[in-house]
């Protein structure tokens, strides 16, 4: 019951700190915004590390490494991928393949399910797939390079999963650390090549960093950054549950389970879309929300 519940629990704050970044985004270039919010996150992290300790070692390094370079290939690939095709449909697949990644991985090492906890992890795939899909108005077609980058974008978040499953059990906040440090470097690069890219003479974007009142309306800078550091500390906080969650058993099935319960993030972000900006959910939406917390509940069982 425990993993469960440290599993949506950190699928709830992930989504929660992905609508932040949605927000900024609309502001901010979507890369930026993610590099701002993993220094952010360094904060909290730090803190917890000072609060509650942790081991540097060999093995917890690595596994930050894989953690750290899996989620930085990962949100690179994810935005390139939603930049090429439709959000409809490549969202949901990298969800998926950051559900299954884990997954295949386990049952290889030889885990085995009970028949309640397949038919629940198959639900909560399907789930994932649903609650990711988003209208996508623009009519962008489907391409096989948006496919493989969006499908690479996945198995880089499950490669986040399978990170910190990885670290020592005494490693603590010390894995989190490693791999957050390391998603700085690759992201905050990536800003700053798009920066100079921008700035070398290619179009212009209509996402800038340019917080002028328009139309009348006077929009704080102060707005911006609290939301950017809301979505840096709910991220890390999110790492936090998905690490204690892996390790909060010696059950095999633990990282199955977590692994797809991590991905039910979406959920997290429609409802507050939802909420706050009254976006209505799809037919889908809705079905996948319905289907997460039935396999959830299964999984509790299983």
């Amino acid at each position: 019951m425990i993993t469960v519940l440290l599993g949506l629990g950190g699928a709830l704050v992930y989504g929660a700190a992905d609508f932040l970044g949605g927000l900024a985004s609309r502001r901010v270039r979507p890369v930026t915004v993610a590099a701002v919010a993993a220094l952010v996150g360094l904060v909290p992290l730090l803190v917890g590390f000072a609060v509650l300790g942790g081991r540097f070692s060999g093995p917890a390094a690595v596994a930050g490494v894989v953690a750290g370079a899996s989620g930085g290939v990962g949100v690179l690939l994810l935005y390139a991928a939603l930049a090429i095709g439709p959000m409809s449909v490549l969202s949901p697949l990298t969800a998926v393949f950051s559900a299954v990644v884990p997954v295949v991985v386990a049952l290889f090492r030889g885990t085995v399910l009970s028949p309640l906890g397949v038919v629940a992890l198959v639900v909560a795939v399907v789930a994932v797939a649903l609650v990711a899909a988003v209208p996508d108005p623009g009519g962008a077609r489907l391409t096989l390079r948006g496919v493989v980058t969006a499908a690479v974008a996945g198995c880089g978040f499950g490669g986040v999963v399978l990170g910190y499953d990885a670290a020592p059990a005494d490693s603590g906040v010390a894995t989190l650390l490693v791999a957050r440090t390391l998603q700085v470097v690759l992201l905050g690069t990536a800003a700053l090549v798009t920066l100079w890219i921008r700035k070398g003479g290619s179009p212009a974007v209509t996402t800038t960093t340019d917080v002028r009142p328009a139309a009348g309306r006077v929009r704080p800078p102060r707005a911006l950054v609290l939301v950017l550091v809301g979505c840096g500390v709910l991220d890390a906080m999110a790492n936090v549950f998905i690490q204690a969650g892996l390790h909060s058993s010696d059950d095999p099935s633990t990282l199955p389970v977590i692994s797809v319960l991590n991905a039910l993030y979406p959920i997290g972000t429609v409802v507050l879309a939802g909420i706050v900006l009254r976006e209505r959910l799809t037919a889908l939406q809705t079905t996948g929300i319905g289907l997460a917390f039935a396999a959830s509940v299964g999984l509790a069982l299983s």
